[in-house]
């Protein structure tokens, strides 16, 4: 790559919606994010038409070589005012489809599945020394669980390389009961947690509502993190963490990816009335939100990036400061500008993330 990247930090985003944005959206991610913006002039058929801030271009050149992407659909009840399918085979239908589009990149070489400790070291040598062609390195995570039609699924879904499952989205679900809901796990989320525990498969707390997050972290014995979410000590909402969440899960050693969605990072958001400038939302408020989780933790190792940008909204609904998702790159400067020393940096744009995942792919992975 050039010189200029030469200084960056290899960044991991712990959540991006790459295959929902290409296959619902028709945002072909090879193209720049411009050339995206522009194919989408005049349509208003989503709120960030020609807002957009993921590619794969902008994916390298900001260094954001190790992600979690995924693939998500929902199911809900007709009437519904949350978009979804109507039956857990159409939601399955919907996720092989985003699945196949990850393999289509695989092929094309534009990205590469990490699922084990091989392919997570061969990543990592990758992005040692990367150049414009150097594949975008993801780890498969299915971001809420409605699709899973039973648990022969999910097998078949841990054989393809799903490593991480968030079991609730937004309200009601199959499993679990999500944002702006309450209500503990019920059987078959308990059953899902069981059998993801016996495929030794990542638990995302993100989206849990308050009762299924803590019955979720009494029961589950196996690896957890939540890949973005916010603090509640800023944004008063159940979308976000109290500090009572957040120190469980660092005594779960979980890592928490801090999220770049407005309404998640000041109080008050009015969706398609706040704008980010005039509520002053800037990449500062990201650092807040690591500054709370690393002093709660007394130390660097639980906070991460998880920017969920382009997750259904775009630079109308993202700090004013951040144009592409390149400029994830600035957060070292503002780190560092706090006192962060270099090696707290590093732990935050990719160190812990990564540390997790050597810890888990060191564990007992298997073959079913």
């Amino acid at each position: 790559m050039s010189n200029s990247s030469e200084n960056k930090i290899l960044c991991f985003d712990a959540h991006l919606d790459i295959s929902m944005n290409a296959m619902e959206w028709n945002r072909d991610q090879r193209w720049t994010v411009q050339q995206i913006r522009e194919s989408e002039k005049g349509m208003t058929d989503k709120p960030d038409r020609g807002r957009n801030t993921v590619s794969f271009p902008a994916l390298r050149k900001g260094k954001i070589g190790l992600v979690v992407a995924t693939q998500i659909s929902r199911v809900v009840k007709p009437g519904s005012p949350i978009p979804g399918w109507y039956s857990q085979e159409q939601a399955w239908a919907q996720t092989q489809g985003q699945l196949e589009w990850y393999r289509t990149m695989e092929e094309a070489g534009e990205m590469k599945q990490i699922t084990d400790a091989k392919s997570l070291e061969e990543s990592l040598k990758l992005w040692e020394n990367p150049n414009e062609k150097t594949p975008v390195c993801y780890v498969l995570s299915l971001e809420g669980a409605d699709s899973i039609i039973s648990m022969e699924h999910l097998v078949r879904a841990y054989n393809y390389g799903l490593r991480a499952i968030g079991p609730a989205h937004y309200g009601p679900g199959i499993y679990a009961n999500g944002t702006d809901s309450s209500g503990r796990l019920n059987k078959k989320g308990m059953e899902l947690l069981q059998t993801m525990e016996k495929l030794n498969m990542i638990l995302d707390a993100t989206h849990l509502n308050d009762d299924a997050f803590w019955h979720a972290l009494e029961i589950y014995n196996g690896p957890v993190w939540a890949s973005h979410n916010n603090c509640r000590k800023f944004v008063e909402h159940n979308r976000q963490f109290s500090d009572e969440m957040i120190l469980e899960l660092i005594r779960h050693k979980a890592v928490i990816g801090i999220a770049l969605d407005a309404w998640m990072m000041v109080p008050n958001w009015i969706r398609g009335e706040s704008t980010p400038k005039a509520r002053n939302v800037t990449l500062e408020i990201m650092a807040d939100n690591i500054d709370h989780i690393c002093q709660l933790a007394g130390d660097s190792l639980h906070a991460g990036v998880g920017s969920d940008l382009d997750g259904a909204y775009g630079t109308e609904q993202c700090p004013w400061d951040l144009d592409t998702i390149a400029d994830i790159q600035k957060l070292p400067g503002l780190l560092k500008n706090r006192g962060y020393k270099s090696v707290d940096i590093e732990n935050i744009m990719h160190g812990n993330f990564i540390r997790f995942l050597k810890e888990y792919f060191g564990g007992k992975q298997l073959l079913v």
